[in-house]
């Protein structure tokens, strides 16, 4: 038989015989090779959204002229002159005159720092409230979570706006905080429900199981481990909620039984120019307008959040 040659070398396409394979490409500078978050998935997907760019920037000048209003305008909101009642638009003037006498657009300016304090405090109060409660009662469940939920149904069951009558025609104020309190106290029963399901949900998961079998305390589970991947919903909530609670106290105000005069309100303003909106329609517009486009911003803020927070829309 003929002698079998040694098998030869076969070397990899664009390498010779003998050359050592080339390393792995190393990472990127700044990658860390780990798995992004929930939260870094949701501003990537925040920052290509323009929806929410939009509506984020509506609000950050809402913010802006809330504590800056002397940076857009130059006269008091209580200044008015009877003289130019119900007059239109002109120099220095450009929404016009109300029924007092006094110029819209300051009056607008400065109502925007009444309608966003109020709207950012019953906000924070009901979110803290409402997620310490429920997150409370969906962790340790028994009895407490019994009661919880029976009191909520009671809230439930209470109109706002017939309850904000009834609750701040008794305690009259010229101050902002019997609406906010009036807010917190008929706005909690939304989130505690919304944080005790979602704390419901997250302590089932395997990694909470895991932290208990490891000896880990109640409080260190619930605030390590379950409140981060819990609160994603009652963010989405209260950042809703933020817009509705704006326009409730504008209701409220327009009622007669919120906000009252001299406090600069969008629904004060809205209730004084009803009367003779066929004279002078702008100085109902421009405040109604404004109102509007704050809500609407919030609203368009939460939805983009909570998009960008569900997994399930991805």
């Amino acid at each position: 038989m003929p002698e079998l040659e040694p098998e030869s070398e076969i070397a990899a396409p664009g390498l010779t015989v003998g050359e050592p394979l080339p390393l792995e490409k190393a990472p990127a500078a700044g990658s860390t090779g780990r798995p992004r978050s929930l939260w870094s998935d949701a501003w990537r997907d925040l920052r290509r959204n323009p929806v929410f760019l939009a509506s984020a920037l509506i609000i950050l000048f809402l913010l802006f002229i809330s504590l800056w209003p002397s940076a857009l305008t130059w006269e008091s909101p209580l200044k008015c002159d009877l003289a130019h009642a119900q007059e239109g638009s002109g120099p220095g003037h450009p929404f016009g005159y109300d029924g007092q006498g006094c110029d819209v657009y300051t009056r607008t300016v400065y109502g925007a720092r009444t309608s966003v304090t109020v709207g950012v405090l019953a906000t924070l109060g009901v979110a803290v409230l409402g997620s310490v409660l429920g997150g409370l009662a969906g962790f340790f469940g028994g009895a407490g979570d019994a009661v919880l939920s029976r009191v909520t149904d009671v809230f439930f069951a209470i109109p706002v706006v017939l309850g904000g009558l009834v609750l701040l025609s008794v305690v009259g104020s010229d101050t902002v905080w019997p609406v906010i309190g009036f807010m917190v106290l008929l706005g909690w029963p939304q989130i505690s429900r919304i944080a005790r399901g979602s704390v419901i949900t997250a302590k089932q998961h395997d990694y909470v199981q895991a932290a208990r079998a490891l000896g880990a305390s109640s409080s260190r589970i619930l605030l390590r481990h379950i409140a981060p991947n819990a609160v994603a919903p009652v963010i989405v909530v209260a950042t809703i909620a933020l817009g509705t609670y704006i326009a409730l106290e504008a209701t409220l105000s327009y009622l007669g039984v919120g906000l009252r005069p001299p406090t600069v309100s969008w629904g004060i303003d809205i209730s004084a120019a009803s009367p003779y909106v066929r004279n002078a329609p702008h100085a109902l517009l421009w405040p109604s307008g404004a109102l509007a486009l704050t809500v609407l911003a919030f609203i368009m803020l939460g939805d983009a959040i909570r998009d960008a927070l569900d997994p399930k829309l991805r």
